[in-house]
């Protein structure tokens, strides 16, 4: 005889079951977040917390307990892991947008030493700035400009990954790459 759930699986919303069957049925997302819908749809189809799990593979109920609870909580934002281990984050979102704002402001060769942002310029220049960050890494920055979509070219300019400027009889346009983002990742 099982156990009563402690912390049973709230009533979907249709919007939430459609997602969830077409997240659950998808090539494209991640595995963790196919996985994890294939759970929830189970767990709300009547299986228990151990058929769901054995279901897809997995030995324990624990994990779907948590996810059930974490999915009654956070809604469909419950199917993205969060952060498993390591050190904590150090550099929030107000962090991250002080970057880019340095990062988008034109360098002053007097002031920065240089008319076009490397690393190390930027780096120097967070560290020198009343409102910067005084101990953040070149590492830490490239992986900011990494995430907000930039690429360091062999030119040593920092592009917007997906856009190109083209000449053209008209003139200088820019062309974007709609799949950009799907080739990225």
């Amino acid at each position: 005889m099982a156990r009563r759930q402690k912390y049973p699986l709230r009533v979907l919303t249709n919007e939430e079951r459609t997602l969830l069957v077409d997240i659950s049925r998808s090539r494209s997302e991640p595995v963790v977040h196919v996985e994890r819908a294939k759970l929830i749809l189970a767990v709300a189809d009547g299986a228990s917390y151990t058929a769901a799990a054995h279901a897809l593979g997995r030995r324990s109920n624990d994990a779907v307990s948590r996810l059930v609870q974490r999915f009654n909580h956070e809604g469909l934002a419950a199917l993205a892991p969060k952060q498993g281990g390591g050190a904590p984050i150090q550099y929030g979102p107000t962090e991250r947008e002080r970057v880019l704002r340095e990062f988008h402001r034109t360098p002053d060769r007097a002031q920065d030493g240089t008319a076009t942002w490397s690393l190390t310029t930027l780096q120097r220049a967070l560290h020198q700035a009343a409102d910067g960050l005084p101990t953040i890494s070149t590492g830490t920055i490239l992986q900011i400009l990494h995430d907000a979509g930039y690429t360091w070219q062999r030119n040593r300019t920092w592009c917007v990954t997906g856009q190109v400027k083209r000449k053209r009889k008209s003139g200088t346009v820019t062309v974007t790459d709609p799949d950009a983002t799907a080739k990225k990742t």
